[in-house]
């Protein structure tokens, strides 16, 4: 496997409507937004709670993309992702019970049955 590199979102919530919402939003075009921005390809994970988490817990969301390198993901991010991140921030800012965090990583291996 090429190195790649990793960019993720872990978004937290406080509100499952809100979460329900974020998810329709990634699945109707955001997703395939940012691979035609220039990621290599895009998933949505979506956690499952553990069986003691607290009543009323909400599972996180994480979004992963892979760059084919630094640079190719600096170029999105300096460019592409400027009107994108926007769009999200003003559909899912904090005070809708959302917290984001994003992460950067090398993506060095990866193995696969196909």
């Amino acid at each position: 496997m090429v190195e790649t590199f990793l960019y993720s979102v872990r978004s937290t919530f406080t509100n499952a409507e809100v979460r329900a919402e974020f998810l329709a939003w990634l699945r109707d075009g955001h997703l395939a937004d940012v691979v035609r921005a220039g990621a290599l390809d895009a998933e949505i994970v979506e956690f499952e709670l553990a069986t003691d988490a607290p009543a009323g817990a909400i599972p996180d969301v994480e979004t992963r993309y892979h760059f084919a390198s630094r640079a190719a993901f600096d170029a999105y991010a300096n460019g592409p992702a400027i009107p994108l991140r926007a769009e999200g921030m003003a559909k899912f800012p904090a005070s809708r019970g959302i917290v984001m965090t994003r992460g950067f990583a090398r993506s060095t291996l990866r193995i696969s049955s196909v």
